[in-house]
């Protein structure tokens, strides 16, 4: 069964960086797009960044110029380099995968746990 397991989160002081990263395992026929999406209490859950396999990156105009959004295909890992952060960057922060698990017809779309990431003093 697929999964996606994250790490990185946890709290940052605004202008600093942090580093997620989202393996995914257990029957993976195909990865296609990776990325992360992010939900601050009482909003949407909204993208934040996406690549493709073919490393093609989209980005929320709120992130472009500061995040960072790579793969690693060898590993079936994305990341997501955050850097000058601020207090408007605190979320939960999910990765995402579009995977064609092994045996099945198409690909589907698949959630990380989640990781929490607060900015402030």
């Amino acid at each position: 069964q697929v999964q996606l397991v994250e790490s990185g989160g946890g709290l940052v002081q605004p202008g600093g960086s942090l580093r997620l990263s989202c393996a995914a395992s257990g029957g993976i026929f195909a990865l296609y797009d990776m990325g992360w999406y992010r939900q601050a209490p009482g909003k949407q859950r909204e993208l934040v960044a996406l690549v493709t396999s073919g490393r093609e990156t989209t980005y929320a105009d709120s992130v472009k110029g500061r995040f960072t959004v790579s793969r690693d295909n060898a590993k079936d890992t994305v990341y997501l380099q955050m850097n000058s952060m601020k207090p408007e960057d605190t979320a939960v922060y999910y990765c995402y995968g579009r995977i064609n698990e092994r045996y099945s017809p198409a690909a589907s779309g698949y959630w990380g746990q989640g990781t929490q990431i607060t900015v402030r003093t």
